[in-house]
């Protein structure tokens, strides 16, 4: 059990909390919440002091957890280096490690030592960790191409998912988790959810999305005004109850009203409209979630919005049978879409799919392979992704740079503009490059409201914004008066800005008629074609192609092609119909060959450990005078099981191309 009794911590000369008294027991998965700057890190470097990493001392109070925990953190830098990307990832297994230097120290060890390690081997299932690892990686979003390159070969971002992996392959009692979604996307992010779900261990997690806190833990410990409270419940209840205590506040009463009066005054105004319907709708769902949202931000330091566009017309951006690629390869095919003024599209897909190549094309950033793309004279596009705000220029201030936008336009002006996404006193005149990636990002946004675009294409633009910038965005995309294209791993900012979602997948821009939950069922149902047998990755196919396709999304074509097209495959004789049929098994067959000739490899080698293991039941075997006996046995054993583990990988990666295959007919 972690408990603190009466902690005081000073960092820098400033109080971050005082008095913190609370328990955490094994098993609880809690996720730490609060502003920037409250202490949510320095909290996990106490812990980590206390068991001999860091120098985070308390200054009042005692802090206990058990002598045998084992703790794992997932650092918030990875250092250059040429081990290859899996054996990195390995490396977090330290037991597992240590076990294996031994061994290979076989001729300096007792018999004894022998068959306790290989004991102690067996145990933790060590044969397996090579096929772990590498489904963790395939989990977080890696191709198994990429297993073998070197850590110097990842960017930033993709270092940071190598850090994750390593961390979830130690055999921790107690994992720290420091915003792990924040470079995932969001298939990675529902495979991350699961895993946190089936671990065993203590899970303390900071992260500002609310989706992935409300899916992860049983509850939430919240530093407010350097006071520590644990509330019992996901993050939902958390603000539900904390809604309580705010309601209470005449301050917090007030500024609820003046946002349901805003959001009341949309809907009436805009119901009946056909063009605005969608966005009432919006407004609506908005206004019922009201008492849930009130508690945060009551005390929200940013409150934003976005301006009337200039000039517009539509359509804005029409796109027509686009094929979407590089140097002439196409890895979209036939993409139509027309984005109005009123358009607030979601885009989803799997890490991979083409998301963010469709929206380099949308902007005109990426020509098309093929087909047509035309854009309105009146078009403005604001376009945020990481690039954007990698390039802000280093040098200068927040002010210097929207004073290079806004000419004429008076400080008073600016420095009010700025205050609204909380850039005040020094912070307007500090130089970007000493600013937080929530800073950063903060001013990228802050430079693109300002312009007045028509347009906004935003590729994950919630990385590094805490929970109250995410809510204030939010409330700002709803009150748009252009079109949106977003691509997200934050569900609730795609629930609840988004009217229309599209998937793309095998090569394809499909409409999706689901909602965001919809998706995450629909992820699930594609990892379990992976992991299922040859026959059984046929059922979940069939099952998908007759159920899932056809009421989860459907294709998008302004002027109904694709609805032709099912009309005339409907009407294919069956003559034909059985020819396709054939032609798809005859390019399916070799990767269903190597699938069944793996089942025929893993059952003998089965079959082999197997007598192997009757053979190292005999006792007399042990007797010094046997020694090199016992050691080729065991030496034999530890191939067959590496062989095993090889074996079941290659099948599953055999699997997984199989079922993109069939995807793709």
């Amino acid at each position: 059990m972690i408990e603190f009794n009466n902690v005081g911590v000073r960092r820098d000369g400033r109080v971050l909390f005082t008095e913190a008294t609370f328990q955490i027991h094994p098993g609880q998965k809690v996720g730490l919440t609060g502003n920037n700057g409250t202490g949510k890190s320095t909290l996990f470097a106490v812990l980590l002091h206390y068991k001999g990493i860091g120098d985070m001392s308390i200054d009042t109070g005692s802090v206990s957890l058990p002598s045998t925990w084992h703790i794992a953190h997932m650092a918030q830098e990875v250092a250059g280096s040429n081990q290859k990307a899996i054996d990195y990832v390995l490396s977090g297994d330290k037991e597992w490690f240590a076990i294996n230097e031994q061994l290979a120290q076989s001729d300096t060890l007792s018999m004894e030592q022998i068959t306790q390690l290989h004991q102690k081997f067996d145990d933790i299932d060590g044969y397996r960790t090579p096929a772990r690892a590498a489904q963790v990686m395939s989990g977080l979003g890696f191709r198994t191409e990429q297993h073998e390159l070197p850590v110097n070969d990842f960017s930033g971002g993709w270092r940071m998912r190598l850090n994750l992996a390593k961390t979830l392959m130690s055999r921790a009692d107690l994992l720290l988790l420091d915003e792990p979604t924040n470079h995932l996307d969001l298939d990675a992010i529902l495979w991350l959810e699961e895993w946190i779900n089936k671990f065993d261990g203590t899970v303390l997690l900071i992260s500002h999305d609310q989706a992935f806190l409300d899916a992860t833990v049983g509850h939430i410990l919240h530093i407010e005004n350097t006071k520590l409270t644990l509330y019992t419940g996901n993050y939902s209840q958390f603000v539900r109850t904390r809604s309580e205590r705010l309601s209470q506040q005449q301050q917090a009463f007030e500024k609820q009203q003046s946002t349901r009066a805003h959001l009341e005054d949309y809907i009436r105004r805009f119901r009946a409209k056909a063009s605005k319907a969608k966005q009432a709708q919006s407004r609506i769902k908005q206004l019922e979630r009201m008492a849930e949202l009130s508690p945060v931000m009551a005390d929200n330091p940013f409150s934003f919005e976005f301006y009337q566009p200039s000039h517009t017309s539509s359509p804005l951006i029409e796109m027509r049978q686009a094929d979407i690629g590089y140097d002439g390869t196409a890895l979209l095919h036939n993409v139509s879409l027309q984005i109005t003024p009123d358009s607030c599209i979601g885009l989803l897909g799997m890490n991979g799919a083409g998301k963010s190549t469709l929206i380099k094309a949308l902007v005109g950033d990426l020509p098309l392979v093929s087909g047509s793309y035309k854009v309105s004279d009146t078009l403005k596009i604001g376009y945020f992704n990481q690039h954007q705000m990698d390039s802000l220029d280093a040098e200068a201030t927040p002010m210097l740079m929207l004073r290079r936008l806004a000419g004429k336009t008076s400080d008073a002006v600016l420095r009010a503009f700025l205050g609204s996404f909380d850039f005040r006193g020094d912070r307007i005149d500090t130089p970007s490059k000493l600013f937080s990636g929530g800073e950063r990002a903060r001013l990228t946004l802050a430079l693109i409201v300002w312009q007045r675009p028509n347009v906004l294409v935003l590729d994950e633009p919630t990385n590094h914004l805490d929970l109250q910038m995410r809510q204030a965005l939010t409330m700002a995309l709803q009150g748009f008066a252009g079109a949106v294209v977003l691509v997200s791993h934050d569900r609730e900012l795609i629930a609840n800005v988004c009217d229309e979602l599209y998937l793309v997948h095998a090569g394809k821009f499909i409409e999706f008629s689901g909602d965001v939950s919809d998706y995450g069922k629909w992820l699930s149902e594609q990892r379990k074609n992976v992991s299922a047998t040859p026959q059984a990755a046929d059922a979940v196919e069939k099952k998908s192609s007759t159920k899932s396709a056809p009421t989860a999304y459907r294709k998008n074509d302004a002027n109904g092609a694709d609805n032709k097209q099912a009309t005339a495959t409907e009407a294919l004789s069956k003559e034909e119909l059985r020819r396709r049929a054939a032609e798809q098994r005859k390019l399916t067959a070799p990767i269903r060959k190597r699938i069944e000739q793996s089942e025929k490899q893993l059952e003998k080698l089965t079959q082999q450990l197997e007598q192997l293991e009757m053979q190292l039941a005999d006792t007399e075997l042990y007797d010094d005078s046997r020694k090199a006996e016992l050691l080729a046995l065991l030496d034999e054993q530890a191939q067959l099981q590496q062989q095993q583990a090889q074996v079941e990988e290659e099948m599953l990666m055999a699997m997984t191309e199989l079922e993109q295959m069939e995807a793709e007919r």
